[in-house]
């Protein structure tokens, strides 16, 4: 009979897959919590929040909340907003930021380190504090559409997508991945007579899936999670996000179940984009401590 001992591999292994699955259930009781809720009258939630019923199907199980909060909120015309709005914005944030992250990687222009250090100078700066001098700014701008030319850029999708296009965090990303990048295949590129631009189609994006999911999922996310800037920028219902679709809940009296079972349902996109992207997304972590 072998002996156990810290070098034991299996031994090793199994302790880090049980580490690793204790971390997941803390990370997935809310979720369970949520949907349990979803599915109980507002007195039996509250109830069972004091006890593991709260994560059980147990008591008076239903389908009510989803179908009261599908009538009392416009779920479909908010998810929709949600999913143009935050697509949009992922693609133009992927397409100008590592254009942007290619410039200062592999292009020589003066005053490029300034420019780059103002970029990353900007994480610091909270969202709020700038949120109504942007507001008044978006409320003046000028637009050429099918009815002319218009001013202001409230109640549209155009004020939820364009002034959160690029962003600091986006391009750091990009120009932290594009500089690991072996040099040696761009200088073959310029020798075989490659512009930059066939070089940024053919040889950087082709190799940058893993950070390009990276930037996608977090991009996605902080889009889909907007609420301060929907709230400020947008009154007509038929533009508004799911977010803002929340406070709907609390208009009247303040229904829990059915506040779940709303969360739930806008959850699910969430999960099904990390879901397609994970494999990248894990794949840019793991490539973090390789070199050379």
């Amino acid at each position: 009979m072998a002996t156990i001992n810290p070098d034991n591999r299996g031994l090793r292994l199994a302790v880090r897959y049980l580490v690793l699955t204790l971390i997941a259930v803390i990370f997935i009781f809310p979720l369970v919590f949520m949907v349990m809720s979803s599915l109980k009258p507002d007195l039996q939630l509250l109830r069972d929040t004091s006890s593991l019923r709260a994560f059980l199907p147990v008591g008076d199980i239903s389908l009510d909340n989803y179908y009261n909060a599908f009538s009392r909120v416009p779920i479909a015309k908010f998810m929709f907003n949600s999913l143009f709005v935050t697509a949009t914005t992922v693609a133009l944030s992927l397409l100008l930021c590592s254009l942007a992250a290619f410039s200062f990687v592999f292009l020589n222009w003066s005053g490029k380190n300034v420019a780059l250090s103002i970029i990353i100078a900007t994480l610091i700066i909270p969202f709020e504090t700038i949120a109504i001098p942007l507001l008044l700014f978006v409320s003046k701008l000028p637009w050429i559409g099918m009815e002319g030319l218009t001013f202001g850029w409230l109640d549209t999708y155009r004020v939820q997508i364009i002034p959160l296009v690029a962003d600091g965090l986006t391009i750091f990303l990009f120009v932290q991945y594009f500089r690991d990048l072996p040099r040696d295949l761009i200088e073959a590129s310029r020798v075989e007579g490659a512009s930059w631009m066939q070089i940024y189609l053919r040889v950087v994006m082709p190799l940058s899936g893993p950070i390009v999911a990276t930037a996608a999922i977090l991009k996605f996310l902080a889009m889909y999670n907007q609420y301060l800037w929907p709230l400020m920028v947008v009154q007509q219902e038929a533009y508004r996000p799911v977010m803002v679709g929340v406070q709907y809940f609390f208009q009247l009296s303040t229904a829990w179940g059915e506040i779940m079972a709303y969360l739930t349902i806008i959850t699910v996109p969430v999960l099904v984009f990390y879901l397609i992207l994970q494999r990248a997304f894990i794949a840019s972590i793991a490539s973090t401590g390789v070199k050379g």
